[in-house]
Parts: C-alpha cells; structure tokens; sequence
C-alpha cells in the first residue's frame, strides 16, 4: 500500500521536477541564480523542497517558459515583487492541489500565505543588511 505524502511535507528534487514539469538539472541551476530559493540540503546533499520553494520555481518557470523573461528579468519581477509584498500567483494547477488536499482550504491557505509573504520580508531584509555589513566591511580594509 502507498501512502501519500502530507501537504505540509517536504519534496524530493524529483518530485517537484514533475510536479512542476522542469528538469531537476534546471530546479539546481536555478537555485543558483534566485536567491529566494533555498531547498534543505541534508546529508548527501540531498534537497528537500518547501511549499514555499515549489511557489517560487513554478513562478520562476512562469515568468521564464510562459512569458518570456529573461533569468536577469525574471529575477527583478520576482525580486520587486516579493519586496513589495505581493503574494506569488499563477501557480500551476498541481501546486494549487497541494493546498487543496489540506483540511480548511481558505483559512489555512490565507494564513500560509501571509506567513510566506512575511518570510520573505524578513528575508530580505536578512540579505540587504547582509549586503550593507560586507561593504561596510570591504570600506574599512
């Protein structure tokens, strides 16, 4: 018998490169080049996803395969996008079953979504100070 997994647990690498239709080459070349993906790597180095991770790349391959940005593009309109709050849409019907499978649908979803938008504000604000301290840092030497 096969169970199916908890909404709430974390993807494989080969489980969000279906769930998504990418490549599991891409999802590692993009986690190169979007920052605010940032699977768990465990022993091995193996990647485990978040809801949240699985948001990002299925718009991250919006934005690249469907409307035609750019990698230096796309990263801007996910960049402004997430600073100024907005929520991530235009996920792909697999993912939007994610959230159904979930018992209070609406509640549950609306407060994910917030705590995911208010994570990657604090995010950000994480790498900007970052940011900030290493060119204080580098003006100093």
């Amino acid at each position: 018998m096969i169970t199916e997994k908890s909404v709430s647990a974390y993807k494989t690498i080969s489980e969000v490169s279906k769930l998504i239709d990418v490549q599991s080459h891409v999802l590692r070349f993009w986690e190169t080049k979007f920052s605010q993906v940032r699977p768990i790597k465990r022993s091995g180095g193996r990647r485990y996803y978040r809801l949240e991770d699985i948001e990002i790349l299925s718009s991250i391959r919006e934005l690249l395969y469907k409307e035609g940005y750019t990698i230096k593009g796309a990263q801007k309109v996910l960049k402004s996008h997430l600073k100024s709050g907005g929520s991530i849409s235009n996920k792909p019907p697999e993912v939007n079953q994610l959230y159904k499978k979930s018992g209070d649908d609406a509640i549950s979803s609306e407060k994910r979504s917030l705590k995911i938008e208010n994570s990657y504000k604090v995010l950000e604000l994480l790498r900007d100070s970052e940011n900030l301290i290493d060119k204080l840092i580098s003006k100093s030497h």
